[in-house]
């Protein structure tokens, strides 16, 4: 998701170009994995799309005519259809995707939407809200701290500190049910360094909506990571609890594989992946995945993970599996922590097919 990937992709990039040389190498030559990946039907680096995670026709559609012609009918269908139905977790999905930081620019098709809808439209003041956020994250930019300029900073500020009162708004005028504006808000506490304490009064809202959420539980996950305000002693048992009291088919027996990945990957070694935490981890997570509803709008973003960490493990064939079902498609983790994700999920994918091919 943009927000998402704004506020991370700067914390790798200083130890990216190392890292992928690491793990890039190995006996197969990567332009031969490549041509054998492409045999068996995968698309090719240059055809991944790096804005979604799967497709989505009616999603492609509408944030196309959004972002091409104006057109903000389309996006207000999606969005209107989530909230008849009290399909939470497809329209937070939704309203991140469509509330990108250039929504949030004057003269866009958002604002298009308000003039025409009302300020109290729940749909269009759910993606104002979502918008504002990523607009802020756009304006600093992806540096380090350090790297980056006192206007960033005063960009990054001026306009985060405006989304507290779009997501009250937000959730004033959507429906009671819906935790959408509380994980809008969660971004907010995020980049503002809201204490532990707020943090906990967001969740128990979040919570009383929607309790197995798996957006909101991302989200929060964040939060709890010792990158942001929190520590691996913090989120992996949050991660661990959440998995725990969910139901099959949440999706939320993937949240301690993203808390190891968080924390541990960047210094992990292969054997470090075939541990038996690890291991049985996955295996939760694609029993989970397997239990799902097809259209559970996340399913595709634990895919993606499954297939990385599949790979990691030497189980090939398994990861095999996961890539098909996801080709074509980049923006999740891993991958859109990469400058260039295209490239690092077809290295990895057509390691797997070697790796398939070696057996």
């Amino acid at each position: 998701m943009e927000i998402a990937r704004l506020i991370v992709v700067g914390l790798v990039v200083a130890v990216s170009v190392a890292y992928y040389r690491r793990v890039a190498g190995g006996p197969s030559s990567p332009r031969k994995s490549a041509r054998r990946a492409e045999a068996l039907g995968f698309m090719p680096q240059s055809a991944q799309n790096t804005l979604y995670s799967a497709a989505d026709p009616e999603l492609e559609q509408a944030a196309r005519a959004a972002a091409t012609r104006g057109s903000w009918e389309p996006a207000a269908r999606l969005l209107a259809r989530t909230r008849e139905q009290r399909d939470w977790g497809r329209r937070s999905y939704y309203a991140n995707v469509l509330g990108t930081h250039r929504a949030a620019q004057p003269d866009s098709w958002l604002d298009a939407w308000e003039k025409s809808a009302g300020p109290d439209d729940p749909d269009a003041a759910l993606v104002r809200a979502r918008a504002t956020v990523s607009l802020a994250w756009h304006l600093r930019g992806g540096g380090w701290a350090k790297d980056t300029s006192r206007e960033q900073v005063s960009g990054f500020i001026g306009t985060l500190t405006q989304a507290p009162r779009l997501n009250a708004h937000a959730l004033k005028v959507n429906p009671d049910g819906d935790p959408s504006p509380y994980i809008s808000e969660i971004w907010t506490a995020l980049g503002l360094n809201h204490p532990h304490e707020r943090m906990h009064h967001i969740w128990e809202e979040v919570t009383a909506r929607d309790p197995h959420h798996f957006g909101a539980h991302s989200a929060a996950l964040q939060y709890w990571c010792a990158k942001w305000h929190g520590s691996e002693n913090l989120a992996a048992p949050f991660a661990r609890e959440a998995a725990a009291k969910a139901p099959a088919g949440s999706l939320l027996a993937a949240l301690p594989l993203i808390a190891w990945y968080e924390h541990r990957d960047r210094a992990a070694k292969a054997d470090d992946f075939r541990e038996p935490y690890v291991f049985d981890t996955v295996d939760a997570a694609l029993a989970d995945v397997s239990a799902a509803p097809p259209d559970h709008p996340d399913v595709p973003a634990v895919r993606h993970l499954l297939a990385y960490f599949l790979t990691r493990q030497n189980r090939c064939a398994e990861a095999l599996q996961q890539y098909r079902l996801v080709d074509g498609y980049v923006n999740a983790l891993p991958w859109r922590y990469w400058d260039d994700p295209a490239a690092v999920y077809c290295l990895w994918r057509d390691r797997a097919v070697a790796g398939v091919r070696a057996l």
